[in-house]
């Protein structure tokens, strides 16, 4: 065959969800890798590690065959095995299961390794079949959803090609150079075209703010105490809009008096940004019409994180901004779509009654914490796949010991024998995108795409559906979505949502799901009953647990605050040639991130005796690790960043970053607090 460019969509978990075409060689092997032109999102631009997928795809150390451990757990050790085999072990391993502990003891744990509405969420169905433990999804965006939904009641926002037409971009926790490269797209146009300026808050000089005009480097988790310092200087200079609050917002007036006390001063001491530079960003955002703010899920990754969401995005609301093009704000467009997924995710055999686990708290289930089990029984089989818990979950040392345990079954679907696989009783080797059929919605865009197989799977992988089916029937199901192929399931999806088909879907390329201005924009009212922004949230609809919760804007002091034990306050960020753990197998992406490092200000270096690579050891009372250091003038004193998440095996001791971050649920309603750790640093 000649090589040809054929359609298909990025899976990896990014807001961006790319429109990609790519070289097909011959049936097995792919070539180049690069953005659609005709998206006018994606705009032919895509990340540099997505444009290199040819060595991930084709990586010799990708799973070829279903394996049985023969060793020790955690010894590597296994045999290649049948797929009938395979699937009667695990079927066999199910059976004993319930028999001795009940339905709950199963729990199916998954997240975003792949964004596929189908191969993702197809776990789901199989779960709610058979009364399984169902599984709270805390690990991303948890805590980002419920403040902007305290305020906003919707979860969508102004269209992000709109940046291009803004003349001020507010870029609000998060790193789009590293981790959306489309929105710096859309950036570049309004600095070209308008002359606009980029303003990156962020705890430190990220890839984004060291291109910005303006960088705030705040302490992390003080977000919500700079964002009611702002509003203080808007209502105290008359910035806000009160013509515009009166109609779409409750109570400015409660706000306004609020905020009295909430001085640029005040908030110095909490965010260690001077007042000055606090009131200088207040004017500029408060006296440039088309505002639009950002926001990304970096700062909401706190014990505080729904809180400081939730006051960050009372800005628009405060001047007005959403009244005007390049104006409002964008978290997530995850409510867009309307995607019916009651077959995919088997939402009409939903038992309420079942337990959710929470999945950040993964080593606490897994060690029989009782809280953790919520009462229920011990999670005696575990069946994974989209994750690798022993590394991106919180407190990695309870999530290996739990994984260790000989009562605990575990079978993984994965693509590489990662840290979690090589702890598993079964591992079944799994398809990558450009080997299944799969339908994806962007939360950073509006498109809604389906795309199918572009080469043929390597060896014996399987599709997620493909195993979650031959699973399910193995164990007598007759529901009817667990007999039907992926295509098939994305076309039922699709109708059952009033869209076109999936053939004639894949034909179009994608469903533009583009709202309206006046709606995107809320000017047709807030998502609430009552029509209105919320400046005072009702946590009690989010989550029980909130009573330390102010309605009203503020700083919740609930982090993980530096104290004379633990004066470090760590950010585990993401590194921009990885995702999570995908990626890390990657030569080019090892290559460009060289080895894990701790960013340390030039400041603290010297009070340590530390210089350019010397080895640290940070800590805390969930353990500790050793990274090499970076001098980096780019953060306040006090904060250390450590970018990744690198292999286990990547770090000195075997031990990686996220042994030392807490699994503690972020208020109200859960969430990890990946950026919100208090550590001790000393040389290693």
């Amino acid at each position: 065959m000649q090589p040809e460019f054929r359609p298909t969509a990025c899976p990896h978990d990014c807001p961006s969800t790319c429109a990609l075409e790519v070289e097909v060689l011959d049936d097995h092997t792919i070539g180049r890798v690069r953005g659609n032109p005709r998206n006018d999102y994606t705009a032919g631009v895509i990340c540099a590690k997505v444009a290199a997928y040819r060595e991930r795809v084709h990586h010799p150390e990708r799973l070829t065959h279903p394996l049985q451990r023969v060793g020790a757990k955690g010894s590597g050790e296994f045999r290649q095995i049948s797929w009938d085999q395979a699937i009667d072990e695990v079927a066999e391993a199910i059976d004993r299961a319930r028999a001795a502990h009940g339905a709950e003891t199963v729990w199916p744990y998954h997240f975003a390794g792949t964004m596929g509405l189908v191969q993702r969420d197809s776990i789901h169905r199989f779960r709610h079949a058979f009364g399984f433990s169902r599984e709270h999804e805390t690990i991303c965006v948890t805590t980002a959803c419920n403040g902007w939904v305290a305020g906003h009641g919707k979860i969508w926002g102004a269209d992000p090609r709109e940046i291009g037409e803004s003349d001020l971009i507010v870029v609000w926790g998060g790193n789009p150079v590293s981790t959306q490269v489309n929105v710096m797209t859309h950036i570049a146009k309004a600095r070209k075209t308008r002359g606009a300026k980029l303003v990156v808050i962020d705890p430190y000089r990220t890839p984004t703010a060291e291109a910005a005009d303006i960088h705030i480097p705040i302490r992390p988790g003080t977000d919500g105490a700079l964002a009611c310092a702002i509003m203080q200087v808007l209502f105290a200079e008359n910035l806000a809009d009160w013509d515009y609050m009166r109609e779409f917002s409750d109570g400015p007036e409660r706000l306004q008096q609020h905020l009295t006390t909430r001085t640029p001063e005040w908030a110095e001491e909490i965010t260690g940004i001077p007042a000055d530079d606090i009131r200088d960003l207040a004017r500029l955002y408060g006296r440039t019409e088309r505002a639009y703010l950002r926001v990304g899920y970096g700062f909401t990754r706190s014990r505080n994180g729904a809180a400081n969401m939730h006051a960050v995005t009372c800005l628009p609301v405060v001047t007005g901004k959403w009244q005007h093009r390049g104006g409002g704000a964008l978290f997530s467009n995850r409510e867009l779509y309307g995607v019916d997924g009651t077959l995919i995710k088997g939402l009409d055999l939903v038992d309420p009654n079942t337990r959710a686990l929470d999945m950040s708290q993964i080593g606490r289930v897994l060690t029989g914490d009782a809280k953790a089990l919520q009462g229920g029984p011990p999670v005696t089989m575990l069946f994974t796949q989209n994750i690798n818990p022993a590394e991106v979950a919180p407190e990695t040392t309870r999530v290996i010991d739990g994984m260790m345990r000989d009562d605990l079954f575990t079978c993984v679907h994965e693509q590489f024998m990662t840290a979690s696989a090589k702890l598993a009783d079964i591992v079944l080797p799994a398809t990558m995108f450009l080997e299944h059929e799969d339908m994806y919605q962007g939360g950073g865009h509006f498109y809604l795409q389906v795309h199918k197989a572009l080469i043929e799977p390597l060896g014996e992988c399987r599709s997620n559906v493909d195993v979650i089916n031959g699973l399910a029937r193995r164990l007598g199901s007759d529901y009817p979505a667990f007999h039907m192929t992926a295509w098939e399931l994305i076309d039922d999806a699709l109708r059952r949502s009033g869209r076109p088909g999936a053939d004639d879907v894949l034909a179009e390329g994608w469903i533009d799901c583009t709202k309206p201005f006046e709606e995107a924009h809320f000017l047709n009212g807030f998502g609430h009953d009552d029509g209105k922004f919320h400046f005072a949230a009702d946590w009690s609809k989010i989550g029980a647990d909130c009573d330390a919760m102010s309605a009203l804007p503020d700083h919740l002091d609930v982090i993980d605050g530096a104290t004379d034990a633990h004066p470090y306050r760590l950010v585990a960020a993401p590194a921009r040639r990885f995702l999570n753990t995908s990626f890390t197998e990657m030569p080019s992406s090892r290559k460009k991130e060289g080895r894990p490092m701790a960013l340390v200000h030039p400041d603290t270096c010297k009070t340590l005796g530390l210089e350019e690579g010397s080895r640290v050891r940070l800590g805390n009372e969930l353990g500790d690790l050793v990274v090499h250091v970076r001098p980096f003038d780019g953060l306040q004193a006090h904060t250390v960043v450590v970018e990744g998440i690198w292999p286990n095996e990547a770090f000195e001791e075997g031990r990686g970053i996220n042994t030392i971050v807490s699994a503690d649920a972020a208020l109200p309603g859960g969430g990890a607090a990946f950026h919100d750790t208090a550590i001790w640093m000393r040389p290693a």
